[in-house]
């Protein structure tokens, strides 16, 4: 044994105090953290391990048994009966953890998840932006129910995040699940879609779901502060409804109330949400939006940092794209969205409020820079393909159609279901924000395909290709950050941060999510205008100890799990 080895008890001791500090120990050509020995199925050999610490990479072994890793040295012995499979050339990571995705009910259509398990994805944190699966009301239950079952042919059976549990861990899938709750999804539920606050009794049942949402499992309360309803709730709402988290270690994640001209004090709305429930603040998928506001982004990273050296806890997550995706009414008020479609096609009808909400689209034009800064990503109606994957300006001159007048056509006739992409950041923020030391890489995308049903549309490349991009343009091109950095933000920063105790590092003791994937080659391949492509130089991919990747090809294993964080202060 080495002199360097530690035996079980001990190295459990020392990450316990690892994730209570966030600090982690160099471990790996400095020590050796032997498990125990001659107990293995399958032996990974000679890789160049990134341990998910953040610390420098090493040669060595990985023995996993089961569905947890047991050994990691220079030279494991071999064990009786294991598979050895040699490494030699490639990295190996712990699987990533994308800590804000829409893969949820899409896991239903297609359990392989084929687009983030090939991006090293083996962990999803779903129940973003103030949305998750339930609890749900009888008109949106039925309104989802029909969605999926029309255009997927999947029978949605559930109102619940725990129903959907029971039905993933029945049917199976490639990666893991952790969620989130969404205080939109929860405010539909207690008080509906109408513009009004809510009263003290409607708080307290929302915050009574938090707390019933905590003993099942979620990792943390979401909100979506431009969205309806969620963008109706005020501070003291939110504040409220975070407050069962208090003492449990889970945090408050916000697609924050506005991201271009007034950023600034949405992001101090979130701090004060963290401050006042007494909980950890996490802002999602940070940006400063519109050519006018660039200018933000350095003011925005010295609050964080002047928050943070002040004593809160706060961080944030980024995807690596200078466009963001979103519904194409969230170029419209959010008062104007009040109520559901039918009252928002009203409204835009209404000649008393017409004329006020075009003047807030054309400002928002005018913040993005043109009218081809929006992309159409999707259309619920068929009849309106032709407008899949083009941009409003040329769409607009195309059809010979003033763009205002065309993108109110596009509401009306898909009755407020088109998707949008919209080009709204600028390179060097999303560079700065990548390599802050606060930020975690996110996808902000779902797990599609580029067959079946989920090869639908024109989606944003992020949803096939977020992770790769940042280990190839941002550190293998562009050199922003080292690739432990990189890997330390896809691995052990978020597993901590949402507190997946048993994941996010290569030690013995967690369990084996892993990925192996060519440092020369590893890249996304996906285009603003052909989005459904597959990354490259994912080799494989293990969830569980089970190959789901195998030398690039899927193995149709489905040994993902539901994950659960730990509580505690």
């Amino acid at each position: 044994m080495s002199p360097f080895s530690i035996n079980r008890r001990t190295f459990v001791s020392a990450l316990a105090a690892a994730w209570a500090t966030g600090r982690f120990p160099a471990w790996g050509s400095s020590t050796h953290w032997a498990g125990v020995k001659g107990v293995a199925n399958l032996l990974l050999r000679r890789a160049v391990i990134y341990d998910g610490t953040g610390g420098p990479p090493f040669t060595g072994d990985v023995a996993i048994s089961g569905d947890r890793i047991t050994a990691v040295g220079p030279r494991l012995a071999p064990a009786s009966g294991a598979e050895s499979v040699d490494l030699a050339g490639l990295a190996l990571a712990p699987g990533f953890i994308d800590c804000h995705s829409h893969t949820d009910l899409v896991l239903l259509v297609n359990p392989r998840a084929d687009g983030k398990i090939r991006q090293g994805v083996t962990t999803e944190i779903v129940g973003q932006d103030g949305s998750s699966i339930g609890p749900w009301r009888e008109g949106a239950f039925q309104e989802t129910r029909e969605t999926y079952r029309s255009r997927y042919g999947v029978e949605i059976d559930f109102r619940d995040l725990p129903g959907f549990f029971r039905r993933l861990e029945t049917q199976g899938s490639a990666l893991n699940l952790a969620t989130m709750i969404g205080h939109g999804t929860l405010r539909a539920y207690v008080v509906g879609n109408e513009n009004r606050p809510s009263t003290a009794a409607e708080r307290e049942e929302m915050a009574r779901l938090v707390a019933e949402g905590v003993r099942y499992g979620i990792c943390g309360l979401s909100s979506g502060l431009e969205y309806v309803p969620g963008a109706f709730g005020d501070l003291a709402e939110l504040a409220a409804v975070a407050a069962p988290l208090r003492g449990t270690g889970l945090l408050y994640a916000s697609h924050l109330r506005n991201e271009d001209d007034f950023l600034t004090a949405a992001v101090e709305e979130c701090f004060a949400v963290g401050r006042r429930a007494g909980i950890p603040a996490h802002v999602s998928h940070i940006k400063a939006q519109g050519q006018r506001n660039w200018w933000k982004a350095k003011p925005v990273l010295a609050m964080l940092e002047s928050a943070k050296a002040a004593g809160q806890d706060v961080d944030f997550d980024v995807y690596p794209y200078v466009a963001y995706s979103t519904g194409l009414s969230n170029l419209f008020p959010a008062w104007a969205r009040a109520g559901g479609a039918d009252a928002f096609l009203q409204r835009l009808e209404d000649s008393t409020q017409a004329p006020t909400i075009e003047a807030y689209v054309r400002d928002k034009i005018d913040q993005l820079g043109s009218w081809d800064a929006v992309q159409i990503t999707s259309t619920a109606a068929d009849s309106l393909a032709w407008a899949r994957g083009g941009k409003l300006g040329a769409l607009a001159t195309t059809r010979r159609q003033e763009p205002y007048a065309l993108l109110v056509h596009l509401i009306r006739a898909d009755r407020n279901n088109a998707g949008m992409i919209g080009f709204g950041m600028s390179d060097d923020d999303v560079a700065r924000f990548i390599a802050h030391p606060l930020s975690s890489i996110c996808s902000d995308g779902s797990a599609l395909a580029t067959e079946g049903p989920l090869s639908r549309g024109s989606p944003h490349p992020r949803n096939y290709g977020a992770f790769p991009r940042v280990l190839g343009r941002y550190c293998r091109e562009q050199k922003l950050l080292p690739l432990e950095t990189a890997i330390h933000k896809m691995t052990g920063r978020p597993a901590a941060r949402f507190r997946l105790k048993d994941r996010g590092v290569i030690a013995p003791g967690v369990v084996a999510d892993l990925v192996a994937f060519d440092p020369a080659r590893i890249s996304d391949r996906a285009t603003f205008e052909q989005p459904h492509q597959y990354a490259e130089g994912v080799v494989h991919v293990v969830v569980g100890g089970t190959w789901v990747l195998r030398d690039g090809q899927h193995t149709d294993q489905l040994p993902g799990k539901v994950v659960r964080p730990t509580l505690g202060s």
